[in-house]
């Protein structure tokens, strides 16, 4: 059994990205792991200041929702970040919590696997290129871990748009091969 924690970047609950996150959940824990899910909705994430003072105490001066959701992500085997993908990239949701997730940097963590699960309007291939770019960057800075998968669902431009996609089993079966 693994534990796996999966971040739902969007802020808006039961969107696709989510939608698809919940797949993956379900599949992970059909296979035996242990799964929680983090919603972004309604934390408190406040901007990095770079003041770097994370890099002395392993965790933030921030007092917000950070520290918690690290302390989770550094204890877990399998990481899965969800985000809906607007202007071709990562929500700005996720990319401001890896920002604030610096302190990690010099801290022992457990995850060896991350996944990546994206949704947009746009529908090419090519579109979550650059946020699967901007993750394998967070990756490389932790050398015993890997991008283990990512699955892109396109043409979800309205809320619930991803009901009855073939992309949903996908995640699914993903999940599942943890």
């Amino acid at each position: 059994m693994k534990k796996v924690i999966l971040i739902s970047t969007s802020l808006r609950r039961g969107s696709n990205s989510d939608m698809l996150a919940d797949r993956f959940a379900e599949g992970a824990v059909s296979a035996g792991n242990e799964v929680e899910k983090i919603s972004l909705a309604g934390k408190n994430i406040q901007f990095c200041k770079g003041c770097l003072a994370c890099q002395k105490l392993g965790r933030c001066v921030i007092d917000d929702d950070v520290n918690g959701i690290m302390a989770k992500v550094l204890e877990a085997d399998v990481i899965c970040w969800a985000t809906p993908i607007y202007y071709y990239e990562m929500s700005g949701q996720m990319k401001t919590l890896i920002d604030r997730m610096n302190a990690m940097y010099a801290l022992d963590y457990k995850f060896r696997d991350i996944y990546m699960l994206t949704t947009a309007a746009e529908g090419e291939q090519e579109t979550p290129a650059r946020a699967v770019e901007g993750l394998r960057g967070w990756i490389a800075c932790f050398p015993k871990s890997r991008l283990a998968g990512t699955l892109f669902c396109g043409g979800v431009d309205k809320a619930r748009a991803i009901e009855g996609n073939s992309r949903l089993q996908e995640a699914y079966e993903m999940g599942r091969g943890i």
